[in-house]
C-alpha cells in the first residue's frame, strides 16, 4: 500500500467527519474512494480528502447534496486538464461564481446571527452582575 492512500479512519481524523458521514457521502456518489487495499478496505487520496473538505464547508451554509454534486462536477471539469471550449469554460465558471455568491450571502447572514447571539450573551452577563448579593 503506497503512502498516498489512506484508510477511512485517517480520512475521518483529517476531515473531522464521522465514518458514518463519510460513508453517506460515498453512498450518494459525492466521494468515491479511489482504490481498495488487498484486504478490500476502501482507500482514499488527497483528492478525495479535498472533496470531503468542500462538502464539509458547504454543509453548514445550507447547500443541498445536489448542489454539492453540481459544484464538484463543475470544478472537476475545470480541473480535468482537458481542453474546454470557451463557452463551456465560461458556463462552468459562471456556475462556480453562483456558489461563491450564495456562500458570501450565507456568511453575511451568519455574521448577523453571531452578532445578535453575542449581544444576547452580553445582556445576560450584565443582568447577572446586577443581581444583589444575599
Amino acid at each position: 500500500m503506497s503512502s498516498e492512500h489512506m484508510q477511512i479512519g485517517e480520512v475521518a481524523a483529517r476531515t473531522e467527519l464521522s465514518l458514518r458521514t463519510i460513508r453517506h457521502y460515498e453512498e450518494t456518489g459525492l466521494v468515491i474512494p479511489s482504490a481498495r487495499s488487498q484486504g478490500g478496505f476502501r482507500l482514499y487520496t488527497e483528492s478525495d480528502v479535498a472533496r470531503l473538505m468542500v462538502i464539509r464547508r458547504m454543509k453548514p451554509l445550507g447547500f443541498t447534496l445536489d448542489q454539492m454534486r453540481d459544484l464538484l462536477e463543475a470544478t472537476d471539469r475545470l480541473d480535468s486538464g482537458e481542453e474546454l471550449a470557451a463557452d463551456e469554460r465560461e458556463a462552468l465558471l459562471e456556475r462556480v461564481r453562483g456558489y461563491e455568491q450564495d456562500a458570501a450571502e450565507q456568511v453575511e447572514k451568519l455574521r448577523t446571527q453571531l452578532a445578535r447571539a453575542e449581544e444576547f450573551a452580553a445582556t445576560l452577563r450584565a443582568r447577572l452582575t446586577r443581581v444583589p448579593a444575599l
